[in-house]
């Protein structure tokens, strides 16, 4: 890969994207948007980062066709500084995802397909000794790449999925006493399949928990389905697509993204939706103080994807379902009623006072 990004066009200013309004809430009163419209040192302005997000959604929407709000939860993880689970059912496109993804950013890519057999070092890597110089020497494993997509990870033995742990949440490696450090931006796209459980060791809470959000892609419609037999019969979409931006323009969005305002009211509802989860008699296990933190780093991404610099509710709603639902631990009852996480998080939702508008400082 090695076109790099052209210089940006300033896009026009997206309208707030909303999942039904929710509730009203005031631009933060002072708000610099000067200087969030020109871009700081280090930071690009919301025209750019707009820009740069509607190249890649189209860039990754030419291999999976007619799923635009999985594409959006997989760009918001991105610029949240997250790392995004891919559940579903073969053949509906998960490793595309990940691999479009991936290729639509000029930066480096590995790929670790899950088996039984995988070791530890197979993904982080192992010191071995060089009889030359009489010292051992660190050969890095895939992990050492900005963006890494886990194939099948719930088929790896909980010892092998545990190695991904360090790495996720602290952005490092230790081997043998030594500890290095992973380039930024860092991203693990992993994949699961629900359905073949023989054989598969099932991602536990700890684990689930380090990943930002999770997707279902579900199956395509009629249309889409006959768009894509149309545009795929022939060649093969993944292999003509050619990075839209690169690794330090990324970088540069995420910094931006830092910077969104949020408001003391806006930071509060977060936390007021996450301690409601924890007081459902269906949930066993609620969203964990983590998991408020990567609402809150979501709902910041959501909000720049829409071309604004503060937070509304409706961007907590936007994210609140695949950033919160694959946390929860229902109760045997709530299975038997066949209730989904999803449906529990939509309640809270409903649920929880709306904050109103005032002045955001």
């Amino acid at each position: 890969m090695t076109s790099r990004i052209q210089s940006a066009t300033p896009a026009e200013q997206q309208g707030e994207q909303a999942a039904g309004r929710t509730g009203p809430a005031a631009h933060p009163a002072e708000a610099s948007a000067d200087d969030s419209r020109n871009g700081r040192p280090g930071h690009a302005s919301l025209d750019e980062l707009h820009e740069t997000a509607r190249r890649i959604a189209a860039n990754v929407e030419r291999v999976l066709v007619g799923k635009p709000d999985v594409i959006r939860v997989a760009l918001v993880t991105l610029l949240a500084e997250g790392h995004l689970l891919v559940e579903d059912v073969p053949g509906v496109g998960k490793t595309s995802l990940a691999k479009a993804l991936a290729r639509s950013i000029d930066c480096t890519v590995s790929r670790i397909q899950f088996t039984p057999d995988l070791l530890p070092s197979d993904v982080t890597g192992v010191s071995i000794y060089n009889r030359q110089t009489g010292e051992f020497e660190f050969r890095p494993g895939p992990v050492f790449a900005n963006i890494v997509v886990g194939d099948e990870i719930n088929r790896a033995s909980p010892k092998t999925q545990s190695a991904l742990l360090e790495c996720m949440e602290e952005h490092q490696v230790t081997v043998d006493t030594s500890t290095y450090e992973l380039d930024e931006p860092f991203m693990v796209i992993a994949t699961q399949n629900p359905i073949e459980m023989e054989g598969t060791y099932a991602l536990p809470e700890a684990q689930r928990d380090r990943f930002t959000a999770r997707v279902s892609i579900g199956y395509p419609d009629q249309q889409a389905e006959l768009a894509m037999v149309d545009e795929h019969a022939g060649h093969d979409p993944l292999a003509e697509l050619r990075p839209v931006s690169d690794g330090e323009t990324v970088h540069r969005l995420i910094q931006t993204v830092r910077n969104v305002h949020m408001a003391p009211e806006v930071r509060r509802y977060a936390v007021d939706i996450a301690a409601a989860t924890r007081q459902v008699p269906e949930i066993r296990l609620g969203a964990s103080p983590r998991a408020t933190l990567q609402l809150v780093r979501s709902a910041r991404a959501q909000a720049a994807l829409s071309g604004r610099e503060y937070v509304v509710p409706d961007d907590l709603h936007a994210v609140a379902v695949p950033v919160l639902a694959h946390r929860l631990v229902l109760t045997t009852e709530a299975h038997a009623a066949r209730r989904s996480a999803t449906d529990v998080v939509r309640a809270v939702l409903h649920r929880v006072p709306v904050p109103q508008g005032q002045n955001h400082h």
